[in-house]
């Protein structure tokens, strides 16, 4: 019987000896913090670095643009649903969110120099009066950008004038544009050549991606700046 006390206390000597060996292995030792409890609750998932993100540039383009050019990004509106967008230099020029945009043309002029809007307006080019439109672009500087993006109907009320002050500002397919076609396009008066930033898809029943219209555009790239905008 008088070994019961040695005994207990042996036994309470190992159990706080053990107690201490597991707490110093959790805890990663001295000065180690939780890291080992975190691993045991930390999920799979968390044990994987995450990948970093693709890095985002100016309106969204991958990568940036050269010095003395402006980014830009353009998209078309789909269907009669989702209005079009028009960003440059990281500044939305026309969105719904704006309350800027329209069925019809949505229209862009930038001072070609600056990168500074000029003015941004939408035309209706189903029930409108094209006068509205002429009077728009006719007046145009040289060295304007002009940034266009089509939603629903661009096409109803254009006339040969409106295709030629197009052409002229560097459109290949207006000429074609049509009923509910979706449109694209950057041009800027004094031009000599057609330009490289347009898109172009026909309403078609057959190739529609919507019911009764094609599939929205979206166009990015970088424009360079003009030397002369008067």
């Amino acid at each position: 019987m008088r070994l019961a006390g040695p005994l207990r206390i042996m036994a309470l000597v190992i159990s706080v000896g053990l107690t201490w060996l597991v707490a110093s292995i959790l805890l990663g030792g001295p000065g180690g913090g939780f890291p080992r409890i975190q691993q045991l609750f930390a999920g799979p998932e968390n044990s994987v670095t995450a990948e970093p993100r693709a890095r985002k540039y100016k309106c969204g383009l991958p990568q940036p643009c050269p010095e003395e050019h402006l980014a830009f990004r353009v998209v078309s509106g789909a269907a009669n649903v989702i209005g079009p967008k028009i960003c440059l230099e990281d500044r939305m020029l026309m969105s719904s969110v704006k309350d800027n945009v329209g069925r019809g043309l949505n229209i862009a002029l930038v001072n070609g120099v600056s990168g500074e809007l000029i003015e941004a307006r939408a035309f209706d080019m189903w029930a409108g009066d094209v006068n509205d439109l002429l009077k728009f672009i006719r007046p145009l500087h040289e060295g304007t950008l002009v940034f266009v993006a089509s939603y629903d109907d661009p096409a109803t009320k254009m006339n040969e004038e409106t295709r030629k002050l197009f052409s002229d500002l560097g459109s290949k397919n207006v000429k074609d544009l049509a009923f509910r076609d979706s449109w694209v396009f950057v041009g800027a008066k004094g031009v000599q050549n057609k330009s490289p930033f347009e898109q172009h898809v026909k309403n078609s029943k057959h190739s529609n991606k919507y019911e009764g219209w094609p599939e929205a555009l979206e166009m990015e790239g970088c424009i360079p700046r003009r030397t002369t905008a008067s």
